[in-house]
């Protein structure tokens, strides 16, 4: 049995109709939720954390559907909605426990070491480490420019943040990467 494949249209028309709302949300999910999950994952590392923030994404979603005006494509607009939620979250975090920001990057370190996030290959968990080094949002530019190979065009879309902005944003991280990562050669 195939499984029908809906496009955003039609996900948005059937979702304005009672009938069908609930199988246009499914849809939905079904199509964007594995993106959002990996996409808040590479930001917060942990697992659970990363599984909540894709519910809490979903939700909002749920109920901001019906007030999507189609100014972007839905992918964007979820995927803004799942920023905010990554971005809010590690706020809140070192808020809460009035963390230093480096002791931040350091515990989520230690869980890139636990986690299955990413292979055991010593470059991989090296540059894992080095990204959580940046700020937040420049990690967040870095992670969707070079993990998810979005166009400059629709991070800024999602972020808000003018090409030319997201462009040096991108060229800091990758020197401070650069340079984090010939440090820890020696």
């Amino acid at each position: 049995m195939t499984e029908n494949k809906i496009n955003d249209s039609d996900i948005i028309a059937k979702f304005s109709v009672p009938e069908t709302r609930n199988f246009a949300f499914n849809q939905l999910v079904r199509t964007y939720q594995q993106k959002v999950y990996w996409h808040i994952r590479k930001m917060v590392i942990d697992h659970d954390d990363a599984d909540d923030l894709t519910q809490e994404t979903f939700i909002k979603v749920w109920k901001a559907l019906d007030n999507f005006k189609g100014d972007s494509q839905l992918f964007t607009w979820i995927y803004r909605i799942a920023t905010n939620e990554c971005l809010n979250h590690l706020a809140k975090k070192k808020r809460r426990f009035f963390i230093p920001i480096h002791n931040i990057s350091e515990e989520l370190s230690n869980k890139i070491d636990d986690s299955h996030l990413v292979s055991g290959e010593v470059i991989q968990l090296k540059l894992q480490k080095a990204l959580l080094t940046l700020p937040d949002k420049q990690r967040l530019v870095f992670n969707m420019k070079y993990y998810d190979e979005m166009k400059y065009e629709e991070i800024s879309e999602i972020t808000g943040t003018s090409i030319g902005a997201l462009k040096a944003s991108y060229h800091l991280a990758v020197k401070k990467v650069e340079e984090h990562l010939k440090k820890s050669e020696y």
